[in-house]
């Protein structure tokens, strides 16, 4: 489209750049065209991202949706003048969510809104939202950018998002058919994620200490704390799809806000508990820094944090090590991190 003759002096002396909208998309193509699969139907810009369901072999095929954001993670991101990986973060929040019930990413839209649309960033954040797209199959469809003067300093922004997907009824995973003796998998994490940060934030002294978090830690490798922070989310997907081809999977956690003792028990079933055993579990330095610095108790760490579990999985105990063999050779850290037990408490960390 010919955007010449689109222009408003005063809406710009109001603070809002239209053509700057239109040089922002024209960047973003480029990115977008990365995530091109077989149901997109039309090109970035129109009112609507069309997409053509595939179905072919489905009974009764069901959508999914998830919708999510980066958090505070945001604030970080636009400390370090960093923005090529928070979109990431965006798509991970959501299609991790939407694999739990065993549904393939379709397509992906996010929300951006600023304080002043600079054409280069917006692009710089949505060529994260592209990489998140492909490493999780999903197309970006559309989405939207929103300048918003007077309700956020210039440079500032949010993003979010949310995810389609697509699972025939029949394999919608029920966790009805889990029992005692099944056993709880671990995918191991790449650090904090996209949760807790208002708690990083405050323990490690952002806002008011800023210059600290790029200084060296030996503790976490030689990279800095801001580094470590910054690192995108995991995207499970092609790993967890994979697996649900070929082994019994009865439940899936994503493990977000809340940790080990909130998430955990969305998969089990009541009269059920999955028992995690806490020595098995591979503790990234970043969270022992974190505890130890702001002196936090471990039943709240575990209740904020995925501690370096990601996402759990209950398979049956004959299939642990078919399913293991599979998550490793998709790219997956998966070890078995407890057992189901019969109890009311859902989950217990001993």
């Amino acid at each position: 489209m010919d955007h010449k003759n689109s222009q408003s002096a005063s809406y710009a002396a109001a603070g809002v750049d239209i053509t700057a909208g239109y040089k922002a998309v024209e960047l973003m193509k480029k990115h977008i065209a990365r995530t091109k699969n077989e149901g997109c139907l039309d090109d970035v810009g129109g009112f609507g991202g069309c997409f053509g369901l595939p179905i072919a072999g489905m009974e009764e095929p069901v959508l999914v949706s998830g919708t999510d954001g980066c958090g505070t993670k945001v604030k970080l991101a636009i400390l370090m003048d960093k923005h090529d990986t928070i979109g990431i973060d965006a798509v991970a929040m959501c299609v991790n969510d939407i694999i739990c019930c065993g549904a393939k990413p379709l397509f992906f839209l996010d929300y951006i809104a600023c304080g002043k649309n600079v054409p280069e960033k917006i692009a710089e954040i949505v060529g994260g939202v592209a990489e998140g797209c492909v490493q999780s199959g999903a197309a970006l469809i559309g989405g939207e950018t929103a300048e918003h003067p007077g309700l956020m300093p210039q440079e500032d922004y949010d993003l979010a998002g949310f995810a389609v997907g697509i699972v025939d009824k029949k394999k919608i995973l029920d966790n009805t058919r889990m029992k005692a003796g099944d056993v709880v998998i671990g995918l191991a994490s790449t650090g904090i994620h996209s949760n807790g940060f208002s708690l990083c934030r405050k323990v490690f002294d952002i806002d008011n200490n800023p210059d600290s978090l790029y200084v060296p830690k030996d503790e976490l490798g030689g990279k800095s704390i801001a580094e470590t922070l910054l690192t995108p989310t995991k995207i499970y997907v092609k790993s967890v799809l994979a697996l649900l081809e070929k082994v019994d999977v009865k439940g899936i956690s994503h493990i977000t806000g809340g940790g080990f003792y909130e998430n955990i028990p969305r998969s089990i079933p009541k009269g059920l508990c999955a028992e995690i055993d806490k020595a098995s579990i591979r503790v990234l330095p970043i969270f022992d820094l974190l505890a130890s610095t702001g002196n936090i108790p471990e039943r709240d760490m575990y209740n904020t944090y995925n501690m370096g579990v990601g996402m759990s999985i209950v398979v049956p105990a004959e299939q642990v090590d078919e399913a293991l063999e599979i998550l490793t050779m998709g790219g997956e850290t998966a070890y078995v991190i407890g057992k189901i037990i019969e109890s009311d408490e859902q989950v217990i960390l001993k």
